[in-house]
């Protein structure tokens, strides 16, 4: 699919609104990465209208293993009630899908997510499209040339998620909420 526009999340332009900065402050959940990459499939597949079907969900779960793919989970103690998931290219991660079971569990996520992908290098977080929730978080939409540009630049560039995200770059992420 190579539309007109594009939805990106630019990695320095990420927004967060203050109230939910203040409630992550105090949250109790637990992030993970890569921990249960299947739950969080089956949990965005988990819809009354969704295009995650058996056979993608089988081709997801080979990019998983060959670490193309990755989910970041959020866990109320032993459940999993939020997540998302996507794919990576060099320095470059596409953003598939999230779901959320608990209140604020996929902002959570994405909030990880985020923190995350600069902590490891990355420079383009595509989205994809662009729609309501996504655009509270700073998600634009780019004509089709400059996300090619991009994209050439991400996917010659390296990078690696890492397994945790260390507190300063969440805490620089909540910190955006704070202005």
């Amino acid at each position: 699919v190579d539309p007109k526009t594009r939805g990106i999340l630019p990695l320095d332009g990420f927004h967060i609104s203050h109230s939910l900065a203040k409630r992550m402050r105090k949250t109790k959940l637990r992030v993970s990465v890569d921990q249960d990459f299947l739950g969080v499939v089956d949990g965005c597949a988990n819809r009354i209208d969704t295009w995650i079907n058996a056979e993608i969900r089988s081709l997801y779960l080979a990019l998983y293993e060959r670490g193309n793919a990755h989910s970041i989970e959020v866990w109320d103690d032993t459940e999993l009630v939020g997540g998302v998931y996507g794919v990576t290219l060099g320095a470059a991660f596409f953003g598939e899908s999230m779901f959320s079971r608990a209140t604020n569990a996929s902002k959570v996520a994405l909030v990880h997510l985020v923190a995350l992908l600069r902590q490891g290098g990355y420079t383009l977080l595509d989205t994809q499209f662009v729609n309501d929730h996504l655009k509270q978080f700073g998600v634009v939409e780019i004509p089709r040339e400059r996300y090619r540009s991009e994209l050439a630049r991400a996917l010659a560039g390296r990078a690696s998620l890492p397994f945790e995200a260390d507190p300063e770059f969440i805490e620089q992420v909540l910190q955006q909420g704070d202005r």
